[in-house]
């Protein structure tokens, strides 16, 4: 029967984050499997997301993750370079810019202090600031703005997750393309994952970075995650409207925009008795005639001629409690360590949850960023990390 010592289940921008961090730790001498059930990766919620990076959170542990998110794309060279190929993520640094009516401006003013104490390059502009600088934008009902400066933007994030893997699997990683259907507990340790074949692997530790599925695999070993699948549709449109130098915009409907080639892409969240655990991919067409189309119309009055090129639906993984990551080991399980409930923020914490991974395996502690506050403990207890800027 086979032995690995480290299992990752799932293999997309997470599970390949942490097969790279791994293999690259001089600490770590032991072997990686990585087992994801979809070589195409057609239906992760990586290939299927908006693939954009931020700064501006309200949780300090989110801002810093993203921060070396954002260093990690910039020196990307440095770290996933294979036999003198650098990966081109086509990073485009274009910003994020939320917007607040006179509703939401204290909450933004809250958000800004927390992230210039970190260090966030951003900005709080006053209506006629946007206006001068966004002259495409109707700021009316607007009270303030916060404009990221450098280091927010989207890049191609099907590229990063292949770039990591192909790093991986350079250092000694193996890939298995089967899906794992249940783990064998024995008291405090997981002994072994079955996989679809019905084979079995057994090993020392694992990852569960299933995404939509981590909640099975977390069932399988006796333990209750609270994460669920919630589906997100991102809608391209063209304009003839001309709308120069725009970042990602967040309206204070919460609907957002950003450009994306020729035209552009948005996307809302449904409201949340209307956003269901679902697992389908069909299209909520509704949702851009209804909602986004009026909403984008009235802040952008060159977007009253949008018109809808293109559709698609992808899955985040929410986190129910507080829509933060649940990072690290259970207390009831020694050797299965969590990365479960981004809830659409993977992509771009993917550098930083990784390579905490590695560290959680190899010293049994996180040694840079300490993320002990994403742990279990505030999810057994009930205590929300409560995240304010979720898109």
């Amino acid at each position: 029967m086979k032995y690995v010592d480290v299992v990752i289940v799932g293999g997309a921008v997470v599970g390949s984050a942490a097969a790279y961090f791994l293999r690259a730790q001089s600490g770590f001498k032991g072997s990686v499997l990585v087992v994801e059930k979809d070589f195409s990766y057609e239906q992760s919620a990586t290939s299927r997301s908006a693939a954009s990076i931020r700064h501006q959170f309200s949780t300090p542990e989110n801002i810093r993750m993203s921060q070396f998110g954002t260093h990690f794309i910039q020196n990307i060279g440095d770290y996933l370079s294979v036999g003198g190929e650098v990966p081109d993520v086509g990073f485009h640094e274009g910003g994020y810019l939320f917007l607040a009516t006179m509703a939401g401006r204290d909450v933004l003013e809250a958000n800004h202090r927390v992230q210039r104490s970190l260090g966030v390059d951003v900005a709080l502009l006053a209506p006629a600031q946007l206006q001068a600088r966004f002259p495409w934008l109707n700021t009316s009902d607007l009270s303030a703005g916060s404009l990221g400066l450098s280091g927010e933007g989207w890049l191609d994030a099907y590229g990063l997750m292949q770039a990591y893997r192909r790093k991986a699997v350079s250092l000694g990683a193996e890939y298995q393309q089967a899906q794992v259907t249940a783990v064998q507990r024995a008291g405090r340790a997981i002994t072994a994952v079955t996989l679809s074949d019905g084979s079995t692997v057994n090993c020392g530790l694992v990852i569960n970075a299933a995404g939509t599925g981590a909640p099975a695999l977390a069932q399988s070993a006796g333990l209750f995650l609270p994460v669920q699948s919630r589906k997100r549709c991102v809608f391209f449109f063209s304009t003839p409207a001309e709308v120069s130098q725009c970042p990602l915009v967040i309206d204070p409907s919460g609907a957002y925009f950003r450009p994306e080639g020729s035209g552009f892409i948005c996307g809302i969240s449904p409201p949340d008795d209307q956003d269901p655990e679902c697992f389908d991919f069909d299209v909520q067409h509704g949702l851009f005639d209804d909602v986004l189309w009026p909403t984008l119309a009235a802040r952008v009055p060159g977007f009253e001629a949008a018109r809808v090129q293109n559709a698609w639906a992808g899955h985040y993984d929410v986190n129910t409690l507080d829509h933060n990551v649940i990072l690290g080991a259970h207390p009831e399980v020694d050797n299965l360590l969590f990365a479960n409930g981004f809830s659409g923020h993977g992509m771009q914490q993917s550098a930083a949850v990784g390579r905490a991974l590695s560290e959680l395996v190899t010293f049994g502690s996180y040694r840079t960023l300490d993320l002990s506050a994403m742990g279990w403990a505030r999810v057994i207890e009930r205590r929300p990390l409560l995240e304010v800027n979720v898109v």
